[in-house]
């Protein structure tokens, strides 16, 4: 990354941020008045040292020295009441503006294409939405308060400098230079090992997710020890970058150190030899040590504080990555209102090739034409685009050239959400999420009651099994099922796709993994659900072929012939083929 396109993309994150903060400005300007108020105080407790000392300890008066201390303690209370304040609504704003950036980006990704999930890692996303979302948090909820605070504090205790001894204070000004010349220098190396820092701990974050996830598979191979190898070399490789950025931000902080408390000892050896030969008190030299180690430690910490920010915008560039990522599927500037939907589909002359492989067809000048209320099998070899074309009625992706209309109307111009309320999938991996059955069976329609929950699970054939279940509908489903046999999952599925009660039925053979028992009462549900609708089914077997009215042939993502079983048998050689091996292939074009 250059550093022109750099500094566009850290003025991005600041003009991102800024945007998130506006809603809050009264929480803001409390955290503000909270941190003036505490940098006020502690910048008098200097001047309450100066009194305590001159007129409490060289006066000799009791009086004098109790008065100086109740003023101390005043004090201390009063920085104690301030700083409780500051922490409070400086935290509630991080945590608050996190959460709105949390669920931007979320909102954002949820509506992306879903080619965007095959190119990047959706485990690495989810790493950028919990780890890069909780160093943002730090950093807008603690580090950039504490970095204006000790900025103020700066100022502020250069200026007491001034009043109190300019000959003093120039001798720590000298070394103002010499502190931001490395701050510059090692800022710039910190930022990069930062955001390769963020990367590397995502990889590691994406590993074990795939890993965990997969957990049946990786233990039935005994690939326990090679995992364990992958994920050292992983953790090892965002060990290695962190040891860099640490290096960097530690010879940071030891350099401002070192100059800024040389250039006090400095001071303190000048004062000393003033207070001795009387030209100033003990307690002008003792204000002025206090307020050139507020001076000091402010210069330190903001140096500290810079890497944090530095690592910041590493997370702060992976966020906008995310927040900006184009959205291929696009609604319609101006959508066609829909008539009611029969299930009449007329594809003509289709292209499409996907992203990853441009030069490939995977459908290639495809034209069918699909009647109202019929069954429409698609049969052909792997990769003949029956999966493929689903995707595109659903608008999943969109194609290159060509069209797909809906009752006459493109589904370009019609409202996405419109479009895909139409359609009612089961695909041949049973999708159910963690949670209830009930919640489950209730993702297709939200509104339902539990009447028609219940009626849509006894169409499916699945209202047997859910209610011998120890807690029934209320029963709670591990990740993707875990618990439920595959006959299960799918009736759960199908039950779905009633309660959708959508007119168009996509149907990835859902049979093809299952037991002959299973599979029975899995047919029997769907004859169920393709009652009065439209139905598509990608097919591998030749029960769900004859019972189908008509057929399409695919391969290469062409029309290889279109019929009856009967019909295809006598004029598609490669039709033949297929019925010859029962059309068992486990594997969706």
């Amino acid at each position: 990354m250059t550093d022109q396109s750099g500094s566009k993309i850290r003025w991005q994150s600041v003009k991102i941020a800024a945007r998130f903060i506006a809603p809050y400005k009264r929480q803001v300007i409390y955290s503000l008045l909270a941190l003036f108020f505490t940098a006020a105080i502690t910048l008098s407790i200097g001047q309450g040292i100066r009194l305590l000392i001159d007129q409490g300890f060289a006066t000799q008066s009791t009086d004098l020295l109790s008065q100086y201390v109740l003023i101390f303690l005043f004090l201390v209370v009063a920085l104690a009441i301030g700083t409780f304040t500051r922490y409070y609504w400086v935290t509630w704003l991080g945590e608050r503006v996190i959460a709105d950036i949390r669920r931007k980006v979320f909102n954002h990704l949820i509506h992306l294409h879903p080619g965007f999930f095959e190119e990047n890692r959706s485990l690495e996303i989810q790493s950028r939405l919990t780890a890069d979302m909780t160093l943002l948090q730090s950093v807008i909820g603690s580090s950039i308060s504490f970095a204006l605070r000790n900025f103020i504090m700066m100022i502020g205790g250069i200026i007491w400098l001034f009043i109190t001894n300019a000959k003093l204070t120039a001798i720590v000004m000298i070394c103002v230079p010499l502190v931001v010349a490395p701050i510059l220098i090692f800022g710039r190396r910190v930022r990069s090992l930062s955001r390769q820092s963020q990367d590397k701990v995502a990889a590691v974050g994406a590993y074990v997710g795939e890993v965990l996830g997969q957990i049946k598979t990786v233990q039935a191979y005994n690939h326990q020890a090679i995992d364990q190898r992958k994920f050292q070399d992983h953790v090892e490789e965002a060990f290695l970058v962190a040891k860099q950025r640490i290096t960097q931000r530690a010879l940071l902080v030891t350099m401002v150190i070192i100059l800024v408390l040389g250039a006090v000892g400095m001071m303190l050896w000048v004062g000393g030899i003033d207070v001795i030969e009387g030209r100033i008190s003990g307690g002008e030299l003792a204000a002025f040590v206090f307020y050139s180690v507020i001076v000091g430690s402010a210069v330190a910490s903001i140096s500290e504080v810079i890497g944090e920010l530095q690592r910041a915008a590493g997370a702060a560039e992976r966020t906008i990555e995310l927040l900006q990522a184009p959205n291929q599927i696009t609604q319609p500037q101006l959508p066609q209102t829909l008539p009611k939907v029969s299930g009449n589909i007329e594809i003509n002359q289709l292209c499409f090739a996907y992203p990853s492989r441009p030069d490939v067809l995977a459908i290639n000048q495809l034209s069918l034409k699909i009647n109202a209320g019929e069954t429409l099998a698609l049969v052909g070899p792997s990769g003949a685009g029956k999966s493929t074309l689903f995707d595109l009625l659903l608008r999943f992706f969109d194609c290159q050239s060509g069209t797909i209309k809906l009752q006459g109307i493109d589904i370009r111009q019609l409202d996405l959400f419109a479009l895909r309320q139409c359609f009612a999938l089961v695909s041949q991996n049973p999708a159910l999420f963690y949670g209830t059955i009930h919640e489950n069976l209730r993702y297709a329609r939200p509104d339902a009651s539990q009447k028609d929950v219940q009626a849509a699970a006894e169409a499916a054939y699945a209202h047997e099994f859910i209610t011998a279940l120890p807690q029934g509908y209320d029963t709670n489903l591990g990740d993707l099922g875990l618990g439920l046999s595959g006959g299960q999952k799918q009736r759960l599925t199908i039950a779905r796709a009633i309660l959708a009660d959508a007119p168009i039925l996509l149907l990835d053979e859902a049979t093809s993994a299952l037991d002959s028992q299973s599979e029975f009462w899995v047919q029997q549900a769907l004859k169920q659900l393709m009652v009065n609708r439209t139905t598509l089914v990608i097919a591998h077997r030749l029960a769900t072929v004859q019972s189908a009215d008509r057929i399409a042939v695919l391969d290469h993502g062409q029309l290889n012939a279109l019929g009856t079983h009967a019909e295809l048998l006598q004029s598609s050689q490669l039709y033949a083929q297929l019925a010859t091996l029962q059309l068992q292939s486990p594997t969706a074009g």
